[in-house]
């Protein structure tokens, strides 16, 4: 499958306006084996309630048979499983789970699409994409701060933008590209398909259902022509001073060398937004002084360090090297900090009375994952903090097995010997400086 996608990458390459009428062909049994393959094994069941191990048994069959009903136009979408996930602020998050057979099509239909999308997307988008991640929008950030003429940074928030997409405007961007009809009946029926809500069926006017396969692609596309397109093309012209953007999926900062393009951008982002049903939050955007005239001035004056930006679970504060140069330091996001102490506690108070070995198993399990995600220089502080603490909850709650006095440091210290918890390390490595040209 890849060299023929190879091609139709080229032919997107080679003429930006071409719209591609005829590629549902692509969707082959082989590509919907290789989407099918490259599923997690342990993702939640849809509506059907079949799992990845159960499909598996006569995958092959089942996929022909799949194939056969796509192109005999007879694939029906079964409707979304909703389940929530808590917040940090106490709210919950909504999340739509399809079935396994929709998640396949899904997953092959978004192969197909990045073929051609992956070509036009700018260079400041980074969520969900091959081959990008949060540590690569992340690096960025350092680069364009720390090497970049960057004195103030707006931070931008949108209200859940997931739920808030215009789904007309949606497809009207995406038939820019993809006019191939059968292509387009199929995101038609995976953005209207209904949701089974606590036994009830819902169908709501917006959004792309956060949960699908699909819909990571979609939103990419739609912030992709409101947003990134715009801001290269039509702002960063207008204005005065450089000017940066750095996207994660709907988590963004733009960077401005001059306050007066900052409010010019802040004035007009709301109206932009607006036209294609997105709201700015309004507690949660916001412009501050940040960068390095931002530290020189609070050292000229003697007054305490510029704000912080927040982003991606990361807290970036302007900093002092050990040689006297600016530079950016992060810290785990105070939030997301205390959110993971919360699901090492609940998780030690579920599982309090299961064997020593177990437990050490599954701690480590959570410090590890902990570590490669946070695990960035200049955060070593902050991962001992946390490395501390879940040191602590697990003597609290091993402590709990009876109704006795608490464990004993000394009887402790002993157990931490036999079962070690996993030290803290830096996981990722200092970013390198790339011209920012």
């Amino acid at each position: 499958m890849s060299t023929p996608l190879g091609r139709l990458s080229e032919l997107a390459r080679t003429d930006r306006a071409r719209q591609f009428s005829s590629i549902a062909h692509f969707l082959t049994p082989e590509a919907l084996t290789q989407a099918f393959a490259s599923l997690r094994r342990d993702a939640s069941a849809g509506v059907d309630g079949v799992t990845y191990q159960e499909y598996a048994v006569d995958a092959p069959e089942r996929i022909v048979r799949l194939h056969d009903r796509l192109k005999s136009k007879r694939y029906r979408v079964q409707p979304l499983r909703r389940v929530y996930i808590p917040k940090e602020d106490g709210r919950q998050r909504p999340i739509s789970i399809p079935c396994l057979e929709d998640k396949i099509v899904q997953k092959a239909a978004a192969t197909l699409l990045n073929a051609i999308y992956e070509v036009d997307f700018l260079d400041c988008s980074f969520g969900f994409r091959p081959g990008r991640s949060p540590h690569a929008a992340l690096d960025r950030v350092g680069q364009v701060i720390c090497h970049g003429q960057v004195a103030y940074v707006l931070e931008v928030d949108i209200v859940g933008y997931f739920d808030a997409i215009v789904r007309s405007q949606l497809m009207e961007l995406i038939e820019k590209r993809v006019t191939d009809g059968s292509i387009l009946r199929l995101l038609r029926k995976w953005i209207h398909v209904g949701i089974i809500d606590e036994g009830r069926l819902l169908h709501l006017e917006t959004g792309t259902g956060q949960g699908q396969v699909i819909s990571p692609l979609l939103a990419n596309i739609y912030l992709h022509y409101v947003l990134d397109e715009w801001f290269e093309d039509q702002v960063k012209p207008r204005l005065r001073g450089a000017a940066h953007e750095i996207r994660y999926a709907d988590d963004l900062l733009l960077c401005f060398q001059y306050r007066e393009d900052a409010e010019r951008v802040l004035r007009v982002l709301p109206k932009r937004l607006g036209k294609y049903g997105l709201q700015l939050h309004p507690d949660k955007t916001r412009l501050l002084p940040f960068g390095r005239s931002a530290w020189q001035a609070a050292r000229v004056a003697g007054t305490t360090k510029p704000g912080t930006v927040d982003f991606l679970g990361l807290t970036h504060l302007c900093a002092t090297s050990r040689r006297g140069y600016f530079t950016i330091h992060v810290r785990t996001m105070r939030k997301r900090y205390r959110r993971a102490l919360r699901a090492v506690s609940a998780w030690c108070q579920q599982h309090r009375h299961d064997s020593v070995a177990a437990q050490w198993a599954m701690l480590n399990a959570q410090l590890r994952g902990h570590y490669q995600y946070y695990g960035r220089p200049t955060n070593y502080r902050r991962l001992w903090q946390f490395y501390r603490a879940v040191r602590r909850l697990w003597r609290r709650w091993l402590s709990r097995r009876t109704r006795g006095a608490p464990m004993p440091w000394d009887r402790y210290a002993q157990l931490l010997g036999r079962h070690p918890l996993l030290r803290p390390r830096i996981t990722h490595p200092w970013a390198g400086s790339r011209s920012l040209a």
